[in-house]
């Protein structure tokens, strides 16, 4: 059974959600929101697989969901998802993670809160710091 970080949560989810589309690193989101068209808003879960540590592509998937294609429902980052990864993942418009096996789910909610602040603007905070802090 995942375990699953959601809404800075530790949950056991038995089994996948029934409507769960899961994204790959190669696929394209302009070709899979323009296959899915007018149903995106009503998604529920968007899965994206990070299949190995060094594989960024997914980052990028989850910021274009987001910021580009106006994603408002579950982003799930799955695969290979540790606690080092977390507060990145966040940043990019994440807000669930599927741990992977032996990962200890309290020290990986931990880790999103190793920042206080993130400086250059992400999906998560669109204002970057030093206009947060100045005021423009």
């Amino acid at each position: 059974m995942p375990t699953l970080i959601k809404n800075r949560q530790i949950f056991d989810e038995p089994s996948p959600p029934p409507d769960l589309v899961v994204l790959e690193p190669t696929d394209d989101p302009r070709a899979v929101v323009a296959k899915i068209g007018l149903q995106l808003p009503y998604l529920k879960v968007i899965a994206v697989n990070f299949p190995k540590f060094s594989d960024g592509r997914g980052y990028s998937i989850g910021r274009l969901l987001r910021e580009r294609y106006g994603y408002k429902g579950e982003l799930r980052a799955v695969g290979v998802v540790a606690r080092d990864h977390l507060q990145l993942l966040a940043q990019c418009g994440f807000d669930s993670f599927q741990l992977r096996e032996g990962e200890d789910a309290a020290e990986a909610l931990a880790g999103l809160a190793d920042f206080s602040e993130a400086y250059q603007a992400s999906a998560a905070q669109p204002v970057p710091l030093f206009r947060r802090r100045h005021g423009r």
